[in-house]
């Protein structure tokens, strides 16, 4: 039973006293041990540290010398890299070998609980994005050169896909990287922009164009970033998000060692397709717990606030609008849950297939259920929710982050549609072996 009376909708079925069939005594040990540490080190400061529009660079090293970076990455944890690093349990006695993807799920959830995501965004996003491509596909001379600082939040990295003009549309990315006639380096040219955490960034797993157009010619590449010759970076203002540390990267006759390939030349689109399903999962858990911290700010609120004679509680139309924002709120999460729980049954290779198309769905209904729920939260507080101090300020920044939840990560629309077309690709892939060969008229 729940040891506490929660506020409805402000936390997870599992966390309010409810039954579940997903969570065990390890993932339950590790929410306690992840939360008490996460409140007292992000989430007790995060809105002073987003208005500040920068979160202090001790905080990451707090972060990084708990291994409280380290669960952003995709399940399981590499194991083997952690143990040679001296790293053999998270918080709570978890054993690494032991992570799964409900622990993470945990992490992303905690990590949200102030409802604003530049924060913890600040602190995990280069982890998340940009090491995954370095450990799956890196050879074995570029990961023991980068990982174990890396990992150990000594060195901080990036991801780099994105460009002006090459959002969504992965394939036509312009930045490109020529080899020197001696075959030795790359030299890189072009622009990246809005990078999360690039501006503190001292590598990136860059994006280029190595070969033709089209995504047969895109390649990963490891690019020194911070302090390196050709290298410029400035800070972009954001709607929300903005202690995130969205960054403007201009490459200037970058001189990169061909060492420093991520994998094979022309492999760049499945590397990051392949990245791309972890960092949607992560967008939709993080952003369902921002929905649920503004519809159950708002159904606080609305217990309190008085106007015409009664609580707005009490109006009809104010249980009908929290009703139905609550409805997708906890099918939201329901899904999310079932998702991770799925993940933690198929290996990386069959959730690429199975659920690839499904985990562009998620991120997209993530997105318009935080949209439905922050409006919600503005219009049930009224001029409070649009002012930017008081008692509605949690409701009018999270609603400044709705568009930061439904473009990156692929943005919205294009998240529909790959998520349909990938459904219609395994379907034809499946029926198409019962096929009978024309002319065969056995049965």
């Amino acid at each position: 039973m729940a040891s506490k009376t929660h506020i409805p909708f402000s936390e997870p079925p599992y966390l309010a006293g409810l039954p579940s069939p997903y969570y065990n005594s390890s993932h339950l040990k590790w929410q306690k041990a992840c939360r008490s540490f996460v409140e007292e080190n992000l989430i007790q400061h995060a809105m002073e540290w987003e208005r500040e529009e920068t979160v202090p660079a001790d905080v990451f090293k707090k972060f990084a010398g708990a291994n409280m970076l380290v669960p952003s990455l995709p399940a399981p944890l590499p194991v083997e890299w952690l143990k040679k690093l001296g790293v053999n349990e998270m918080l709570g006695g978890v054993k690494v070998e032991d992570w799964d993807y409900l622990h993470t799920a945990i992490y992303l959830d905690e990590m949200a609980r102030s409802g604003l995501a530049g924060p913890s965004g600040s602190l995990t996003t280069g982890v998340a994005f940009g090491i995954p491509p370095l450990l799956r596909f890196g050879s074995k001379p570029l990961k023991e050169r980068f990982l174990p600082d890396l990992l150990l939040g000594k060195k901080r990295i990036c991801i780099a896909i994105t460009e002006p003009g090459a959002g969504s549309d992965v394939a036509n990315i312009q930045t490109t990287a020529v080899k020197t006639e001696d075959g030795k380096h790359y030299i890189v040219n072009g622009t990246k922009k809005w990078i999360t955490n690039g501006i503190w960034s001292e590598y990136s797993s860059m994006a280029v164009r190595t070969g033709g157009p089209g995504a047969s010619g895109l390649s990963m590449l490891l690019v020194p970033l911070k302090g390196y010759p050709g290298v410029s970076m400035r800070r972009l203002k954001v709607a929300g998000q903005i202690s995130a540390g969205t960054t403007f990267i201009e490459l200037d006759d970058v001189k990169v060692p061909v060492e420093n390939l991520i994998g094979e030349e022309g492999m760049g689109m499945r590397y990051i397709m392949t990245n791309f399903n972890h960092e949607r999962l992560t967008i939709a858990i993080g952003v369902t717990r921002q929905a649920r911290v503004a519809l159950s700010a708002a159904f606080e609120y609305c217990m309190k606030r008085e106007a015409f004679g009664k609580t707005l509680m009490d109006q009809p139309v104010v249980r009908h609008r929290l009703a139905k924002c609550g409805a997708e709120l906890e099918s939201q999460w329901a899904w999310v849950e079932q998702f991770v729980y799925q993940m933690t049954k198929l290996s990386k290779a069959e959730a690429d297939v199975e659920l690839g198309g499904l985990t562009a769905l998620a991120k997209a209904q993530a997105g318009r259920v935080l949209d439905e729920c922050a409006r919600c939260a503005v219009l049930l507080f009224g001029g409070n929710g649009f002012t930017r101090s008081g008692q509605g300020l949690i409701a009018e920044m999270i609603y400044r982050e709705v568009p930061g939840a439904r473009v990156p990560g692929g943005s919205e629309d294009v998240m529909l549609d790959l998520a349909v077309r990938q459904l219609v690709k395994n379907y034809k892939s499946k029926t198409k072996m019962l096929e009978r060969p024309r002319g065969d008229s056995k049965i």
